[in-house]
């Protein structure tokens, strides 16, 4: 049997609560009254001396204009980081929200101020603006300044702009945070459990345990399903009239240009892996099997496989085997990672307030990311510290690239994520008995189809959720549910059946509303690290000193770009196909190892 979830005393991480003195040294301090006053003044005078005499500048002037407004939303990032990871652990504070809704409308008045110098240089005549960029005084921002111009299509007027910067406070980040509060504070079931104690159950080996489990997140997201619905429907609805006006022809046209991807490259991914759907058809066959026969049901769909019972891990634990882990790829990348624990950059028991989930926030440059865990002490939360910690070492080795170019794209900044949980399960697997390593690939390749297929799948509920929204006008619950159930139950076929009750999960998943379009980006990621894996192990000595160079590229390049030097075609189907094919022969390896390991 599965140990209950143990106390953050009995794990060791009551203590493990991050230090935010990196950004301020409390929520009352001096210097954020100090810092607010300086970048509003910062973005005033910008906007004073530059405002409407772009096109008169040459390229060193520009350039003097950008660092300016870089120092400002180096500034603005700083303020909006802590007062961001000061309220998510304590969802319930009125203070903390207070201050992270002071420092939204400070954005938001300090992007009006500023918002000219995007829309100027974006209506600059292009060839202008290309014999700028070719000058050595910009090339330490080019790449910024030409994915910059890839928005120009899309533009609104001046005024336009800066109504839409003044009103964002009231817009998507209010219903997110509202969001936010919601799941912070809502409690599940009699004992008044949490969304994360609640959704473990479906790990429990004991099947009413994941079925009560089941139900009681059903109870709880049906009691608060009318405003549930009512977020879903405004969120799509404020991102129909934002495309509208801005001209994206479709629903996920903005996402795939911050991405720098093309839609051909999304449509190639998301058809390769719709089409590999028999692959969870097949493991849930064997799973099947392994489980005693009978029919699964969408409660089962995590349920242990037998001989992987697990003894609680402690948090220090976890740590030496993430850290070592990462140690035999690289000594550096645990050297970087070992600094997350050292140095208090974690947030990692379980508390009431605290939002459930997983993130690595990055931060400034000047500081360094932080890394938020709700640990409980499974094998999969080891392998959520470690994507973290994967997710905080990329974003530690992008800082050299300065403010604008740290930001990776969404599709690469699941790259090193991915890749470091891949190499926690490769160094624990070779160390467990026959029946322990089939629970544990079986387990991963659980994994692996929440990160791949799952991803896809709900990216087609978004694509119907908002085409359904364009075209129907405001959806229901129950037309929701039918479209978020439209969607899985390809993925699964016959071999699990999905219940009515679970059509309506997709009312708990924060992607869809923070950054709709998003979820591709986990299956992009994943299919990438099983091709990079791949050349790891053909080369290991060019891999790591190539891999290190993508990390610390940071976002200063395409996605296309960046992965060039690995030889990858993003935009053929057999690079995806070949990813596939390596989940197939996992889960065949799998398979016949079943025959031997039921039989003893």
């Amino acid at each position: 049997m599965t140990n209950p979830i143990l106390t953050n005393e009995q794990l060791g991480t009551e203590a493990v609560l991050w230090d935010l003195s990196a950004l301020y040294s409390a929520p009352d301090s001096p210097e954020i009254k100090e810092d607010m006053t300086r970048c509003r003044q910062l973005a005033e005078g910008l906007a004073i001396d530059a405002a409407g005499r772009l096109a008169e500048l040459d390229a060193d002037g520009i350039c003097r204009v950008v660092e300016r407004l870089e120092t400002i939303d180096t500034l603005l990032a700083r303020l909006e980081t802590y007062a961001y990871l000061h309220f998510i652990t304590q969802t319930g504070d009125g203070a903390a929200s207070a201050l992270l809704q002071r420092v939204e409308e400070l954005a938001a008045a300090v992007g009006k101020l500023t918002v000219f110098f995007r829309l100027e240089w974006n209506r600059l005549d292009s060839a202008r603006a290309l014999t700028l960029l070719e000058e050595q005084a910009l090339r330490r921002y080019r790449h910024y300044l030409t994915v910059m111009r890839n928005s120009a299509p899309h533009l609104l007027s001046d005024k336009e702009e800066e109504l839409l910067q003044e009103l964002k406070p009231v817009g998507r980040s209010a219903w997110n945070v509202l969001f936010e509060k919601l799941f912070g504070q809502l409690r599940f079931g009699q004992r008044g459990r949490t969304e994360e104690e609640v959704l473990s159950d479906l790990y429990h080996p004991d099947r009413e345990v994941r079925k009560n489990g089941a139900a009681e997140l059903t109870a709880g997201l049906r009691d608060h399903l009318h405003l549930l619905t009512h977020v879903f429907n405004t969120q799509a609805a404020e991102k129909m009239i934002t495309d509208r006006l801005r001209h994206y022809p479709s629903w996920d046209s903005a996402i795939n240009l911050s991405n720098e991807l093309e839609g051909r490259t999304v449509a190639t991914l998301v058809d390769a892996v719709a089409a590999r759907y028999d692959i969870v058809h097949r493991y849930y066959r064997l799973k099947r099997v392994l489980l005693g026969g009978g029919e699964l049901f969408d409660y089962d769909r995590y349920a242990p496989v037998p001989g992987g019972d697990e003894v609680a891990i402690p948090w220090e634990r976890c740590r030496r085997i993430v850290l070592d882990a990462f140690a035999g790829f690289s000594p550096e990348m645990a050297a970087v990672a070992s600094r997350f624990f050292d140095e208090r950059w974690i947030h990692a028991p379980v508390l009431t307030g605290k939002r459930g989930g997983a993130f690595a926030h990055p931060c400034v440059p000047e500081a360094h990311p932080y890394i938020l865990v709700n640990y409980t002490g499974n094998l999969r939360d080891v392998a959520t510290v470690a994507h973290e910690l994967g997710h905080g070492v990329h974003q530690f080795m992008a800082a050299e690239q300065g403010f604008y170019h740290s930001d990776t794209p969404l599709v690469l900044a699941e790259t090193a994520s991915v890749f470091a949980e891949l190499l926690v399960f490769k160094a624990q697997v070779g160390l467990l008995s026959p029946r322990e390593r089939l629970a544990y690939i079986c387990q991963k390749l659980e994994s692996i189809f929440a990160t791949v297929f799952r991803q896809v799948a709900m990216n087609r509920f978004e694509a119907a959720m908002h085409t359904g929204r364009r075209q129907q006008g405001e959806l229901s619950a129950e037309q929701l549910s039918a479209l978020w159930l439209s969607s899985q139950r390809p993925m699964f076929g016959e071999s699990v059946t999905l219940r009515d009750d679970y059509g309506l999960w997709w009312a708990y998943i924060p992607h869809f509303l923070s950054t709709p379009g998003y979820v591709y980006a986990y299956a992009f990621g994943e299919l990438l690290v099983l091709a990079l894996y791949a050349r790891y192990q053909a080369e290991p000595e060019i891999f790591v000193s190539r891999y290190f160079m993508l990390l610390r590229s940071g976002g200063n390049g395409s996605p296309y770009a960046l992965l060039r030097p690995f030889a990858i075609d993003l935009d053929d189907p057999t690079f995806w196909q070949g990813g596939l094919e390596l989940i197939d022969r996992m889960l065949a390896d799998a398979e016949q190892e079943v025959a031997s390991v039921v039989d003893k």
